[in-house]
């Protein structure tokens, strides 16, 4: 399946976002782990993508959160 565009409100004001169905099912889940609301999370990611010295677009900037995110989870060898 494609992707999703949904419509998160970052720092006041709506932003869409396109996601493949299972990053907006990891992201549910990320964020709910961790306690927050999914635009609470958004707005985190945001935040660190804005400060990278070459920032991704924000649907990459996520992918590669959520990869990264579970790669520190998988054990080592």
């Amino acid at each position: 399946m494609g992707p999703i565009k949904r419509s998160i409100m970052i720092a006041g004001h709506a932003t869409s976002i396109s996601l493949e169905p299972v990053f907006w099912e990891a992201l549910r889940e990320a964020a709910a782990t961790e306690g927050l609301p999914l635009n609470a999370l958004v707005a985190r990611i945001d935040a660190e993508r804005v400060g990278a010295p070459r920032p991704a677009n924000l649907a990459s900037a996520i992918r590669i959160w959520l990869f990264a995110r579970a790669r520190s989870r998988v054990p080592s060898a």
